[in-house]
């Protein structure tokens, strides 16, 4: 049965099965982490868990305390602690030659990807990421995908809910006195809550959605919810 090897570079991120087919690609998008987090869901949504992701070992993938030396397996980076709550084992290359077949994959796209867009006239991230799915993906994996070996599939179904609570970026945050939480350059208030008086001193995780939208818990509960500006989105009109 196939497992995949998701791999990451420059802007641009591929997903691979072990019989070749390429199931989905996200380019230009800056960040390591988000171009990781946007492959890994648009795979997980469409064909499920997967047992193991084999990757280098960059910074966006993991912690390294010395260089040239082993990486942390519990200072995790927001990659790692995704993986892990997904419950994936994440494995680290570390020679180019481990990445084998992924590195010769991924050598040949770089290659011809850039001269397909051109050739189709793409000018836009929306534009070549509809080309890619939609014409180039079908293509190749009509060309190079190899049927498994046995039937059926290791894919684990997930729900949507479960991906995006946990395929975001999220950090701890301590509240302060005037009842917000500052995350990267950004402040949010957090609202009046029937839980407590106040969440001052407490300690909270802040998540960022794929859509630039924030959260606040407090444990498992949301406390707050905002928009990609960071104005408190109300709730009850959301539900009504």
């Amino acid at each position: 049965m196939s497992q995949p090897n998701i791999e990451n570079g420059e802007g641009e991120a591929e997903a691979q099965l072990g019989n070749r087919a390429v199931p989905a690609r996200v380019a230009g998008l800056p960040d390591g982490g988000a171009v990781l987090a946007a492959a890994e869901g648009e795979v997980i949504e469409r064909q499920g868990l997967f047992c193991a992701l084999y990757t280098d070992r960059g910074s966006h993938y993991f912690h390294t305390p010395e260089a040239g030396g082993k990486v942390s397996k519990t200072l995790l980076t927001q990659v790692g602690r995704a993986l892990a709550q997904l419950g994936i084992e994440h494995i680290a290359a570390y020679s180019p030659e481990a990445r084998g077949r992924s590195e010769r994959a991924f050598r040949t796209l770089q290659d011809r990807l850039p001269k397909e867009l051109a050739l189709a006239g793409i000018t836009t991230v929306a534009a070549a990421n509809a080309y890619i799915r939609t014409v180039y993906l079908p293509a190749h994996n009509a060309l190079f995908a190899i049927a498994a070996e046995q039937e059926g599939t290791a894919f684990v179904p997930v729900t949507g809910d479960v991906l995006h609570e946990v395929l975001c970026l999220q950090e701890e945050r301590q509240v302060g006195n005037d009842n917000t939480v500052v995350f990267h350059r950004q402040r949010l208030q957090i609202p009046p809550s029937p839980l407590r008086a106040h969440f001052v001193r407490a300690t909270v995780k802040v998540r960022q959605y794929q859509d630039g939208s924030f959260a606040i818990f407090h444990g498992p509960r949301r406390i707050g919810l905002y928009d990609p500006t960071g104005a408190i989105v109300d709730e009850t009109r959301q539900a009504a």
